[in-house]
């Protein structure tokens, strides 16, 4: 297994990271362990989760409980921010709140730290200089090693850096948002972002709710119990006209290349150069052997091209 800086951090994580939020949910706690194991044995080093997956909670207690004893050996990452309560009040990115939300998910992932704690999604109500405040004692009392973002705009991010450097606080270090072959919003103004400010890119969503997985055929009955299967709001994202007809020139692009589409789906989002590891979900243990094998084709810059071309796409090297 590979791995990538995260960001400015000086943490290393595995290209292929492994997304937690089937713990606790669809998975109980048998399943977790079958799956966290053959990912401690891929070499799987990033275990990314949220307080608010598994039902509130939910993942977080499994997983620490999965990892046991090597929870030192890996890089963990959650997320605080969104509602774990009904009423409201357990939200948001306020100092009070964000030591509150750390302590709780320590003690269900049961450690003393995260390696990177990110905030689930911007807070409208908080300014960020108080977020960035209250996440740099963390980092300075050893409870967090470094800081993220998730669903933040490229002028938020770079505000946000702006005051961390003006303040001498612990800058953010890495941008989790959704990226695929399928979805590329963030290549117009998030992407050079980070590239201008060496943060580190988590794609989550690599695989666009299984389309690009490769089981998906348009005009065929969606497999029983995928993801997409159980979510009317992901069909109807996902499964439009535009997508089906990328999903099979980009299939037939890669079968004419010797790989699979899921191959495609992973290697394209590693030969971006802001990515630090593909964080993808898992449901059984053999799905963890194909997400580490799709990760090895290292595409050509005509083939980066061809993809470009397929889904209508500027290259990245012709933008300013």
């Amino acid at each position: 297994m590979q791995t990538r800086a995260l960001g400015h951090s000086g943490l290393q994580v595995s290209v292929v990271g492994l997304g937690c939020n089937n713990f606790g949910g669809r998975l109980d706690q048998a399943a977790t362990n079958a799956v966290v194991r053959r990912a401690l044995d891929q070499g799987i080093t990033l275990f990314d989760t949220a307080d608010i997956y598994g039902n509130r909670g939910g993942s977080e207690t499994m997983l620490g409980r999965a990892l046991g004893a090597e929870r030192t050996q890996i890089v963990l990452a959650s997320k605080f921010g969104v509602a774990m309560d009904d009423r409201g009040e357990l939200q948001g990115a306020s100092p009070a709140y964000i030591r509150r939300a750390l302590e709780a998910s320590l003690r269900r992932l049961g450690t003393d730290y995260l390696d990177l704690y990110q905030l689930h999604r911007p807070d409208p109500e908080t300014p960020i200089e108080d977020t960035l405040g209250a996440l740099d004692e963390l980092v300075r009392e050893g409870l967090v090693r470094s800081v993220g973002v998730s669903n933040m705009g490229a002028a938020e991010v770079r505000a946000a850096d702006e005051v961390a450097r003006r303040r001498t606080l612990t800058r953010v270090t890495a941008c989790q948002d959704e990226y695929s072959l399928l979805v590329r919003d963030i290549e117009q103004e998030l992407v050079p972002t980070m590239r201008d400010l060496q943060i580190g890119l988590l794609p989550y969503f690599p695989l666009a709710s299984g389309l690009l997985s490769g089981k998906y055929h348009a005009g065929q009955p969606l497999p029983e119990g995928a993801r997409i299967t159980a979510s009317e709001g992901a069909q109807h994202r996902y499964l439009t006209e535009r997508n089906w007809q990328m999903v099979e020139s980009l299939r037939q692009f890669a079968q004419g290349s010797g790989h699979s589409l899921l191959e495609l789906a992973f290697s394209w989002l590693l030969a971006q150069d802001v990515t630090s590891s593909v964080i993808a979900g898992a449901t059984r243990p053999e799905q963890i052997d194909q997400n580490v094998a799709a990760a090895a084709w290292r595409l050509s810059a005509d083939e980066l091209a061809e993809v470009d071309r397929l889904t209508g796409a500027e290259p990245l090297s012709a933008r300013a």
